[in-house]
């Protein structure tokens, strides 16, 4: 499963910088954009800035093509489209006032445990 391991490396880039309330939505069936979202934010311009450039660095290190980049400069909202994962990474203002997670509500959130080596059951806590 390709697709599992981009969202392996993509979730784990965002944690490793620290994103906050990292949420993966299963679009399988709901969208034709992606197989998942990821949806997480910073406090801070820069670390949106610096968290989508570790998704874009970790990815493109394990082959996988970025399909593109959005938003990247303002640093409020950055959008990476890596196919059959998307990542949007908000400023925190920015995530409450588009709220994503409401947006596609029919998208069920993804069952993480397990895909990302080093997260288990206390990926909840």
């Amino acid at each position: 499963m390709e697709n599992k391991t981009l969202l392996d490396i993509v979730f784990k880039a965002a944690d490793d910088k620290r994103a906050e309330d990292i949420v993966v939505l299963d679009m399988q069936g709901i969208s034709l954009l992606a197989d998942y979202f990821v949806i997480c934010h910073a406090n801070s311009d820069r670390q949106v800035q610096a968290i989508a450039r570790e998704m874009m660095n970790e990815s493109g290190k394990e082959g996988f093509d970025l399909k593109r980049v959005e938003g990247f400069d303002g640093g409020r909202w950055v959008l990476v489209d890596l196919g059959d994962v998307v990542a949007h990474v908000f400023h925190k203002e920015e995530r409450s006032y588009y709220n994503l997670e409401r947006l596609w509500g029919d998208a069920p959130e993804a069952d993480y445990d397990g895909y990302v080596d080093g997260y288990d059951d206390d990926l909840d806590d």
